[in-house]
C-alpha cells in the first residue's frame, strides 16, 4: 500500500511519539524530553529518550533511533504498512484507499506546491532587482536588512496585473493550478485570471517542513482597503491550523524550551533579528486550537506577546476564551504586553535583545490575566457587584475540562476573591491591578479558610446542575415540595435557610450557590449576599444574620423565613446538627438538578410530540409527566439521618 507524505505527517502531528513509545516503555520526564529503559536491551539505567518536539526517539544503548513507525515495527514485529494502519487507527484517521483518484489528488497536490516555490522564487527576484526599489526602502526602514531578507525569502510583486501569471505560464505552470494556488483571482465573471498580490511586500508562509504552501502580503500604498492580504484557503494551506515561521522556530523553541507568539510578520522577523528566533505568529486572525495545540507541541506553556493597547488586550482575552476548555496539566499560556504604542518590532529596534527579554520575563499566568480581565470589568462597590463577578468567574471556570486543573483555578479565585475584598487579611491569590485594595502580591498556593475548617473540592457532578432554573410547572408549583408564602418555593427557601443558619456549610457549596438560578427574589438576593460573604468567617448563624442584617436584607430574610412548610423542618434549624443539615441540603440540591432535567426533556418531548405525533412520542412525553409526578412527593431528607441531634427530620 502506498501512503503519502501528507498523510504519513498527519499521523505523526496526531500522535505524541511518547503517547505511542509510553504502551511499551514506562517513561519519566527529563527536562523537555522524556526517558526510559530501553526496550531492545538489557539495563538498569535510563538510555532511552524521546522527545515530542522532534517526533523521534533515541536509544543509546543499542544505538538505535527513529519515529513512531520504526518503534511499531521494532517493538511488535510489523511491516511497515501495518505500523501504518496500527497508528493510523489510534490517530482515528481513514485509511487511503488506492486509487488513480488518491493518485492524481497527490500529483495535483505537488503541483501546487511547485508553483508556489516557483512564486517565491520570483517574488525574491523582484525584491533585488530595478522593480523592489521601493519595497527595499520599507524593509530598510524597518530595519530588515539583505541578511534577513534572504533568510525569510522575502519578496516583493509589482504592481503590474499579469507578471507574475505569465512568468509562472513560461515555467509550464497551467493556469488552472495558478488559480488552485490562490496566487491568481479568478471567478464567473472575470474573463482572464489576474494576479492577486500587486505591489506588495510578500512573505512566503511555509509548513512544518519549511515548504513553501501561501503567502502573506504587506500594501505599500496606504490607501490600499487591506494592508495585509493573505492567500485564500487551498488544499495545501489552511489558515487557522498554520503559524508562520513555525518550520524555523521548532528547533530553537526545543533548545530554549519555550516558544514565543507575536501578531504578525514583521514582528516575527524582527524578534528573530534581535535574537529570538524561537518566535511564530498566527495568520491574521485570532488564535485558534489547532494553532494551540501547535504551540503546545514546541512548549509547554508558550508566551502570547501582545499590544499594550486596547486591540491588544481584546487579542488576550479571545485567546484566553478559546484556550480555556483546552488547558491540562502542562498545557497552559502565558501573557506578555508591550509597553503601550509599541509593537514587537518597534521594541526590537528602540531597545534591541534587552528591552525584548525585559518585557518576556514579566509575562503573567493565564490564571493572572482572566482574574483581572473579570475584576475589572466594572465597579466592585456593593454585595450584588462582587456576587456577579463571582459568578463570571465560575461561568468561566466551568470551560475547563481537565476536572483537577478546574479544581485548582477554583480554589485560586477563591483566594484572589478574598483578598481583593479583604485586603488586609493574608490572602493566597494576586489582587487583580489593586482591586478592592488589595495589593499585587506573588500568589503561593495554599488552602483556603473554608478548606481549612473541613471544606472540599466539590465534584463535577455536584455542579452538573448549573445553568438555567428550575422552571417548575403550574401543577408541581402548588405541591408541597415547591409552593411557598411570599412566592417563594419552598426548596429554594431551604437551600437559602439551611446555609444562613449552617455557615459553616457555605466553603463546600458556595460554587454551587453562586450559578444556582432561584424563581424567587427574595431568595436569589439572598443567594448573592451568602456567595460574597462566604469569603467571611461566620461560626455561628447569628453572626450570618447579622451580617445580611447589615446590608440591609432584613426584609428578605423575614419573608425566606415565613415560608411555613421549610420553617417546620428541624434539619434547617441552627440546633441541627451540621452533618445532618449538609445531607438534607445535598438532597435539596439534587431534587432541584432533576426537576430541570426533567423540564427541559419535557419541553423538548412536547415539542417532538407536535412536530411528530406517534405512540413512542406520546409515551416519551407520559413518562416524564410521570417522573414529575413522582418527585412532587418525593422526600428531600434522608430517612432516619439526624442521629448526632437526636431528632428525626421533617420531609419536603
Amino acid at each position: 500500500m502506498r501512503f503519502t507524505p501528507s498523510f504519513l505527517e498527519e499521523i505523526k502531528v496526531r500522535l505524541p511519539v511518547s503517547e505511542v513509545v509510553r504502551r511499551r516503555v514506562k517513561l519519566l520526564k527529563a527536562g523537555r524530553e522524556w526517558k526510559g529503559l530501553s526496550p531492545f536491551s538489557a539495563e538498569k539505567t535510563p538510555s532511552f529518550f524521546v522527545n515530542d518536539q522532534k517526533m523521534a526517539w533515541f536509544d543509546f544503548s543499542s544505538g538505535q533511533n527513529g519515529n513512531i513507525f520504526d518503534f511499531v515495527m521494532r517493538t511488535e514485529g510489523l511491516s511497515f504498512p501495518e505500523a501504518v494502519e496500527r497508528l493510523a487507527l489510534d490517530a482515528g484517521l481513514d485509511l487511503p484507499v488506492v486509487s488513480e483518484e488518491a493518485q492524481r489528488q497527490e500529483v495535483r497536490r505537488a503541483g501546487l506546491q511547485e508553483v508556489l516555490e516557483l512564486a517565491a522564487q520570483y517574488f525574491q527576484q523582484q525584491l533585488q532587482g530595478r522593480a523592489g526599489v521601493k519595497a527595499r526602502a520599507y524593509l530598510a526602514d524597518r530595519g530588515l536588512g539583505p541578511a534577513v531578507q534572504a533568510q525569510f525569502r522575502i519578496g516583493y510583486a509589482t504592481d503590474e496585473k499579469f507578471a507574475l501569471r505569465d512568468w509562472l505560464a513560461a515555467k509550464n505552470a497551467s493556469v488552472e493550478t495558478m488559480c488552485e494556488s490562490g496566487m491568481l483571482i479568478h471567478g464567473a465573471d472575470i474573463a482572464v485570471p489576474y494576479d492577486r498580490f500587486r505591489d506588495r511586500v510578500m512573505f512566503p508562509i511555509c509548513d512544518r517542513s519549511g515548504k513553501v504552501i501561501a503567502f502573506g502580503g504587506r500594501a505599500l500604498e496606504k490607501d490600499v482597503p487591506a494592508k495585509y492580504l493573505n492567500s485564500p484557503e487551498t488544499p495545501l494551506f489552511h489558515k487557522g491550523a498554520t503559524l508562520y515561521n513555525h518550520h524555523n522556530a521548532r528547533k530553537p523553541a526545543h533548545d530554549l524550551g519555550s516558544v514565543i507568539a507575536v501578531e504578525g510578520y514583521v514582528d516575527v522577523i524582527s524578534m528573530s533579528a534581535a535574537g529570538f528566533p524561537n518566535v511564530v505568529a498566527p495568520l491574521g486572525t485570532a488564535l485558534t486550537p489547532d494553532q494551540c495545540e501547535l504551540l503546545w507541541r514546541m512548549s509547554e506553556e508558550p508566551v502570547l506577546c501582545f499590544d499594550g493597547d486596547k486591540a491588544g488586550r481584546k487579542a488576550a482575552h479571545r485567546a484566553i476564551d478559546t484556550v480555556l476548555p483546552l488547558l491540562g496539566p502542562g498545557r497552559s499560556l502565558r501573557f506578555a504586553f508591550l509597553p503601550d504604542g509599541q509593537d514587537p518590532d518597534d521594541l526590537a529596534r528602540s531597545g534591541g535583545q534587552e528591552a525584548i527579554a525585559r518585557v518576556l520575563s514579566q509575562a503573567k499566568p493565564l490564571v493572572e490575566v482572566l482574574w483581572t480581565r473579570e475584576a475589572e470589568a466594572g465597579p466592585l462597590d456593593t454585595p450584588e457587584r462582587w456576587a456577579a463577578l463571582h459568578r463570571r468567574l465560575s461561568e468561566k471556570l466551568r470551560d475547563i475540562k481537565d476536572e483537577t486543573l478546574r479544581r485548582y483555578y477554583q480554589e485560586d479565585m477563591r483566594q484572589r476573591l478574598s483578598q481583593a475584598r479583604n485586603p488586609r487579611r493574608g490572602g493566597g491569590g494576586q489582587g487583580g491591578g489593586g482591586v478592592g485594595g488589595a495589593p499585587a502580591q506573588q500568589f503561593r498556593p495554599r488552602m483556603a479558610a473554608g478548606a481549612a475548617r473541613g471544606g472540599r473540592f466539590q465534584p463535577a457532578g455536584q455542579q452538573a446542575y448549573l445553568g438555567q432554573p428550575a422552571a417548575a410547572s403550574d401543577r408541581l408549583r402548588q405541591t408541597s415540595a415547591f409552593a411557598g408564602a411570599g412566592g417563594t418555593p419552598a426548596r429554594e427557601a431551604q437551600i437559602v435557610l439551611t446555609l444562613i443558619n449552617h455557615p459553616g456549610l457555605l466553603a463546600r457549596y458556595v460554587e454551587d450557590l453562586a450559578d444556582l438560578e432561584f424563581v424567587s427574589r427574595d431568595a436569589a438576593r439572598l443567594r448573592d449576599a451568602l456567595t460574597h460573604l462566604a469569603m467571611e468567617a461566620h461560626g455561628r448563624a447569628e453572626d450570618m444574620r447579622d451580617s445580611l442584617q447589615a446590608i440591609g436584607l432584613t426584609a428578605e430574610l423575614h419573608r425566606i423565613e415565613a415560608v411555613e412548610v421549610v420553617a417546620n423542618l428541624w434539619c434547617v434549624q441552627p440546633a441541627a446538627a451540621q452533618e445532618d443539615a449538609g445531607e438534607s441540603l445535598k438532597q435539596a440540591l439534587a431534587l432541584h438538578r432533576r426537576a430541570r432535567a426533567l423540564h427541559r426533556e419535557l419541553k423538548l418531548a412536547e415539542t417532538e410530540l407536535g412536530r411528530d405525533a406517534t405512540d413512542p412520542n406520546l409515551d416519551r412525553l407520559r413518562e416524564i409527566q410521570s417522573e414529575l409526578a413522582a418527585l412532587e412527593g418525593r422526600e428531600a431528607a434522608v430517612e432516619g439521618f439526624g442521629l448526632m441531634s437526636g431528632r428525626q427530620t421533617g420531609v419536603l
